[in-house]
């Protein structure tokens, strides 16, 4: 089976494999950091990744300001109403089980997805891309955004990775999670940290948004089917493990391209597959234990 595939077949869709990964790793990290410091599954990312996107085409199409002022105005846009719904409606819910944090998250993406539903449509709207051109090679056309995307996803990844665990911010974040009443002897607002986290982990699903606007149309839904493989990464490398989220992203990513190309049928399954055997062989993750060690 593996002679009747071409090189410009597996090359293109390894391509597509990465780009998907890079948008799977920066939303799992920014689920991973909310539920890792917060204990709260935020099922309202898929929601906010996709206002991220339409905040830079708004701001494109009504106030002219470009990708590439987007992605710095998008995340913090979207971050702090992030952090008012986490004043408003998280914050009260704190103290009582997590199931009413992820009902009310889940409700929050509905309202939000069909108020941008009724406002825009359905259809998706499109977004020129900041990067033309590309590199050609004998096999494959290679875009500079594609490319792009790629770099910036795996330099933000790490960029997170090192603030969240080998920064002194990072540490008291952690404490904050575990052990707020010492962390408060030391002089920290801990409500305060715990809003800036949530605002920090929302606004890196608007700028994965901003990326995916190029690529992807511009749509209400187009967050929503993304975030049942994303859910499935982390859960894949460990609920609340940035690095295991992270990995587990582009490796998925490229198993599903790997399957599209062999095993086109199961290509739409394979990442829950995975799931499935992960959690029979290691219920809390495949890179849980190595970060507790």
């Amino acid at each position: 089976m593996f002679d009747f595939v071409s090189p410009q077949l597996l090359a293109g869709q390894l391509l597509i494999g990465l780009i998907n990964g890079s948008f799977y790793a920066m939303l799992s990290m920014g689920l991973a950091i909310i539920f890792g410091l917060m204990n709260v599954v935020n099922f309202a990312h898929g929601a906010q990744y996709m206002l991220g996107a339409f905040v830079a085409w708004l701001g494109l199409n009504y106030l002219g300001i470009p990708y590439w002022g987007s992605l710095i105005i998008a995340p913090i846009v979207v971050g702090a109403f992030g952090m008012l719904l986490e004043r408003v409606i998280l914050r009260p819910l704190q103290h009582l089980d997590h199931l009413y944090a992820l009902l009310a998250t889940y409700a929050l993406a509905l309202i939000i997805e069909g108020l941008i539903r009724q406002r825009y449509g359905s259809t998706g709207l499109p977004y020129d891309s900041p990067i033309t051109g590309g590199l050609r090679l004998d096999f494959m056309f290679l875009p500079w955004y594609r490319l792009w995307v790629v770099g910036f996803s795996v330099v933000t990844c790490i960029g997170a990775w090192l603030l969240i665990e080998h920064t002194k911010l990072g540490a008291y974040l952690r404490a904050a999670n575990e052990r707020p009443d010492i962390v408060e002897s030391f002089g920290i607002n801990v409500p305060r940290m715990i809003t800036l986290t949530y605002g920090f982990g929302v606004g890196l699903a608007a700028l994965s948004g901003v990326l995916a606007a190029p690529i992807y149309q511009v749509s209400p839904s187009m967050g929503s089917g993304l975030m049942i493989t994303v859910f499935a990464v982390v859960v894949i490398g460990g609920i609340g493990s940035i690095m295991g989220a992270v990995v587990t992203g582009y490796i998925l990513g490229l198993a599903e391209a790997l399957t599209k190309v062999f095993y086109p049928e199961a290509a739409s399954t394979v990442v829950f597959v995975v799931m499935i055997a992960v959690l029979l062989m290691k219920p809390n993750g495949l890179f849980s234990s190595s970060e507790k060690a």
